[in-house]
């Protein structure tokens, strides 16, 4: 059974046995559910549900912090007297295959201050993204690859 359609019953089954639906007590109930599901997982088969957890959250908190540290950057660009910008498009190989993987790795970029993905090759080995600083694109590129992709891959796959 998919791990968090087995939380959300055991949520549900919480809420039930205690009479309260509030928001509250179904949070209460995923939280003692999950706790199940990590006690009881190696007995489970099938994908890893916390593990896949954790991946999720951690590509969450990434994004959330790429965020914050592009919208600095980005301030920090525009307020600056002297332009020092060097705009530029760089090439970044893919390890991401499917459409979905792709798809979700292009959305975090854009989604990024200081990036937009242009275009992806017509084989589908790499994807073109126009950056506000170019000047290092082997930073840029590892920073995408070590950064959104591996994590989008890591919950993905």
């Amino acid at each position: 059974m998919n791990g968090l359609l087995l939380n959300i019953i055991l949520a549900l089954v919480w809420a039930a046995l205690s009479g309260d639906f509030s928001p509250r007590s179904l949070l209460v109930g995923f939280s003692i559910g999950f706790v199940l599901i990590l006690f009881s997982q190696r007995i489970m088969s099938g994908p890893n549900y916390v593990q896949k957890v954790w991946r999720v959250l951690d590509l969450f908190l990434y994004f959330l912090y790429e965020v914050v540290a592009s919208n600095l950057r980005v301030a920090q660009d525009v307020l600056r007297p002297m332009s020092t910008l060097r705009p530029g498009i760089i090439a970044v190989p893919l390890e991401a295959q499917t459409d979905l993987e792709i798809t979700v790795l292009i959305n975090f970029i854009m989604l990024t201050p200081g990036t937009i993905a242009i275009d992806v090759s017509a084989d589908r080995n790499e994807i073109f993204i126009h950056v506000m600083n170019a000047e290092d694109p082997e930073k840029v590129r590892a920073q995408i690859k070590d950064g959104f992709e591996r994590r989008v891959l890591r919950v993905l796959r």
